[in-house]
């Protein structure tokens, strides 16, 4: 079958309306605690997971790949906060997909495709080169070019991005997200089951950390 830019956009477009209520916040600001049960449930597609096991703290990260304060938190405090806490066994770093619309799903998409010990550095990529393959008057093209840097062929990619479990698995998880605890804004944290808001600086966020250390 031949992945066309309006099947791509068909096969994605259930999320638009849901994410409309979403937004991008860049400031930070803390609610209530969760407790564990309700942040140890996994979506159908699993967690991806940074760290050690054992580690005291876990850092539960919400985050959209169109989302700006995201781009902003992984490629400069999340950079800084691998080396200081997650290296060095204190802290256990989970992402979880919100995809605030249609291309940040298909983005979530392609990562998901990817050998799993690349997710990391696949998100990574895609928050670094953000600008070029996110805000496009040509979305479905540049993903095909993001797959092929990142190793797909142009088939994979196709078969990637109209591959139906995976785009419920990623909805699945913000829809959880959402309803069950209460995110409303990406990005959103639970740091030991603490909800924290918003772009957080190093700084910020080793109070956070720290106290639970």
């Amino acid at each position: 079958m031949t992945l066309s830019r309006r099947k791509f956009l068909e096969r994605t477009s259930a999320l638009t309306a849901a994410s409309l209520a979403f937004a991008a916040m860049p400031t930070v600001a803390s609610a209530q605690t969760y407790s564990e049960a309700d942040l140890n449930k996994v979506g159908p597609l699993g967690d991806k997971v940074i760290g050690q096991a054992d580690a005291p703290v876990t850092v539960i990260e919400y985050a959209s790949l169109t989302c700006g304060h995201c781009a902003n938190f992984h490629n400069t405090t999340y950079k800084e906060l691998k080396k200081k806490y997650i290296d060095t066994g204190k802290v256990r770093f989970i992402f979880r997909e919100f995809p605030l619309d249609t291309v940040a799903a298909a983005g979530f998409m392609l990562a998901r495709c990817a050998p799993e010990d690349k997710y990391f550095d696949i998100m990574s990529l895609m928050f670094e080169q953000q600008r070029s393959w996110a805000f496009t008057n040509d979305p479905y093209s540049a993903l095909l070019n993001m797959g092929k840097q990142l190793g797909f062929t142009e088939e994979a990619v196709k078969a990637c991005l109209t591959n139906q479990e995976i785009l419920d698995g990623v909805t699945e998880v913000r829809d959880y997200g959402s309803d069950t605890l209460g995110v409303d804004s990406t990005p959103t944290f639970f740091i030991n089951g603490e909800k924290v808001s918003g772009a957080l600086s190093l700084e910020e966020f080793s109070k956070y950390v720290d106290k639970n250390l």
